[in-house]
């Protein structure tokens, strides 16, 4: 096997992974960035520890899925996550599918439909 096709398999792998995040994506509440992973979860608490080291940061999150193009297995129901890095957590906002954005531009009012 050579290096091309080792990048070749990489890139077709990142194309698979990015097109399952995209189906994916509307089934879940928040997404969740570390300094290891990237998470799309239902479900998280983070509980701030005080040590006299400094912060770290303990990370539970439920119904998730982990972006990961080498885990067989992306969905997962608990995660437990230790840091002493930034957590990033965003709520998501998904809107509502109106009925014009299914079917293509609806007619204006007053007009029939062709």
């Amino acid at each position: 096997m050579s290096d091309e096709d080792i990048e070749r398999y990489e890139d077709d792998m990142e194309m698979r992974l990015w097109r399952e995040y995209r189906d994916v994506l509307p089934m879940f509440s928040y997404v969740v960035e570390t300094e290891r992973r990237f998470y799309l979860t239902n479900g998280v608490d983070l509980v701030k520890h005080e040590d006299p080291g400094g912060p770290w940061f303990e990370l539970e999150l439920t119904d998730a899925w982990v972006w990961d193009m080498y885990r067989p297995a992306r969905f997962v129901t608990h995660v437990r996550v230790l840091t002493t890095n930034d957590v990033n957590i965003e709520e998501l906002v998904h809107k509502d599918p109106r009925p014009e954005d299914a079917l293509g531009d609806a007619p204006a009012a007053g007009e029939d439909a062709v």
